[in-house]
């Protein structure tokens, strides 16, 4: 099956199936760039900064950067060491775990659901379940000799930042700040790491087209010497560009749902952007936007561009809610000028049907509304 990879060959030239139709193409001259995208320093001393702060962010991007996170820098590195040799195996070595398979645990495979799908993503990646850890880490590639030790180090840390970014996102709602880790139950942990080869033609096609994620919350590490990630912001597509030390904060569909809203997707309002930095000056604008945005959070559509001439690598990690347990908006948010939007439902239905689905389908979201 190593045949199916991108990372097994040199490309010289684009493979008619990953061409897309020209009113899909990323239109790269058109990508805003050098935007002002938030950032959140969680090393701010005044705890009512921090969370304002993700509030604002969450309510006029739904992404945002953040910085002093915690996680130590050399680990960081040398899991962006082990995934790039894990990448540069023999093609017979990694085609050990290639799968295309969605349900399987641990897998190799490429673009997103070639199953399903009739133009193919410029991407490999490896699909690792990360929680608990001691029940996959198992089954995890032994190739490189550290992966797992690293990885899995990683995954301790990244969970325990998503848990407090939990908190501070509950709590800039009014809610507990237990609130959003309890109602999402025993959380389940993915991974994705994620290799787009060079591409011979990076205009015609994508690393990963416009999507939100189906989870919660996803962290995302960066490749930070070459840049692909793009978000949509004010109806454009923004370039994110890799900050030393920063980690990426996405808002998945599973946290817009539990403070949903009844405003129509196609119904544009204005949105205040504040750059967040987090200096004293800028709190009361951060309150302010809080206060003027009602708590509609909302998970960001976000899409992967390739390059011609360099490799580039990132490592999503995303915390999701245990498979039973019941989603749909919180009580607290719910009144009769803002009814429930979608209808309740479990993360195992949830996520079945976001993986049964091309990527390029309708938000997977608009098959649960009322």
């Amino acid at each position: 099956m190593a045949e199916h990879l991108l990372s097994t060959a040199t490309h010289r030239t684009m493979p008619g199936s990953y061409v897309r139709p020209e009113s899909q193409r990323p239109r790269l001259g058109e990508v805003v760039s050098g935007a002002r995208i938030p950032v959140v320093d969680l090393a701010c001393p005044d705890r009512a900064a921090v969370v304002a702060a993700i509030g604002a962010a969450c309510r006029s991007h739904g992404f945002f950067q953040v910085l002093n996170h915690g996680i130590d820098a050399g680990l960081i590195a040398g899991v962006m060491a082990v995934a790039r040799e894990f990448f540069r195996l023999p093609a017979e070595e990694k085609a050990k775990l290639y799968s295309d398979d969605p349900a399987k645990k641990i897998r190799l495979s490429t673009s997103f659901n070639v199953r399903k799908e009739t133009v193919h993503n410029w991407r490999d990646y490896l699909r690792l379940h990360c929680h608990p850890l001691d029940q996959f880490v198992p089954d995890w590639p032994s190739n490189p000799p550290d992966f797992k030790e690293t990885m899995s180090s990683y995954c301790k840390e990244v969970r325990e930042l998503g848990f407090r970014l939990y908190a501070a996102i509950s709590e800039s709602l009014g809610l507990e700040p237990s609130y959003m880790k309890e109602t999402l139950g025993e959380q389940e942990q993915h991974m994705a790491v994620n290799f787009y080869p060079p591409c011979p033609s990076p205009e015609l096609t994508y690393g990963l087209p416009a999507h939100t994620d189906p989870n919660a919350l996803t962290i995302l590490l960066m490749d930070q010497d070459v840049a692909g990630l793009q978000v949509q912001h004010a109806g454009k597509w923004v370039a994110v560009n890799p900050q030393p030390g920063a980690l990426i904060i996405n808002i998945g569909d599973q946290l817009q749902v539990i403070n949903q809203s009844t405003e129509h997707p196609a119904v544009h309002r204005r949105v205040i952007t504040v750059q967040l930095t987090l200096h004293p000056s800028l709190l009361m604008h951060a309150l302010r936007v809080q206060a003027l945005s009602n708590g509609q959070y909302r998970s960001v559509w976000h899409r992967a561009v390739v390059n011609s001439d360099r490799e580039r690598l990132s490592v999503a990690s995303f915390l999701c809610p245990c498979n039973d347990v019941e989603l749909g908006p919180a009580r607290k948010l719910v009144t009769e000028e803002t009814p429930a939007v979608y209808r309740n439902y479990t993360y195992d239905e949830y996520y079945k049907k976001f993986w049964s689905r091309n990527l390029d389908q309708e938000h997977c979201l608009e098959l649960f509304r009322t």
